[in-house]
């Protein structure tokens, strides 16, 4: 039984769609997903989403509240925070609503990959100074071992992107590869 998840986060519709530091990952997860459910490796999907009233919304959170404010982009019932169809979950996959930067925030992701067994991460996704990042710092703080899928992941700052993949994932202990490596050793 393997002990490792695929997360795959923030590649929803709307995201996806709109924001094509976003969209340049989509061909790497393509080749990912398939390997990993080969392999028998869940993967877990994440999508980033807030109520539509605004209650979830913190007065002084300027993220969160611009985030809000673009209209239903990143509100929860919009289609637009569906997972993007090219990569869309398959039957009894996963499917983790956060409202915050981390998949952990708030959400039974811990839950889910403890009761599977689950002590390692592969992350994937977008934005790597936002849900890669976040995501990251809070599975080291649960003790989970970490990949990182470095041509999976993407920021629209291209700068912050090389920073956190070139630097300070890998000082931090995770490995940090391409899609191409992870899946030669799988």
């Amino acid at each position: 039984m393997t002990t490792t998840a695929l997360i795959v986060g923030d590649l929803q519709a709307g995201i996806v769609d709109n924001y094509s530091f976003a969209a340049g990952v989509l061909p790497a997860v393509e080749r990912v997903l398939p390997a990993a459910r080969a392999s028998g490796i869940p993967v877990i999907f994440i999508r980033f989403g807030l109520r539509a009233s605004g209650l979830d919304v913190a007065a002084g959170n300027q993220v969160i509240s611009a985030l809000h404010g673009v209209g239903t982009l990143f509100h929860e019932d919009s289609p637009e925070t569906l997972v993007h169809p090219r990569i869309a979950p398959l039957p009894g996959e996963d499917v983790v609503l956060k409202r915050r930067a981390s998949a952990f925030a708030g959400t039974d992701l811990d839950r889910l990959l403890r009761a599977q067994g689950i002590d390692s991460i592969v992350l994937a996704g977008v934005a790597t100074g936002a849900m890669v990042a976040a995501t990251f710092y809070d599975a080291a703080d649960r003790d989970y071992g970490l990949t990182v899928l470095s041509d999976a992941c993407a920021d629209g700052e291209p700068d912050v992107h090389d920073f956190l993949i070139n630097r300070v994932f890998p000082s931090r202990g995770a490995d940090v590869l391409t899609s191409h490596e992870w899946i030669a050793r799988l």
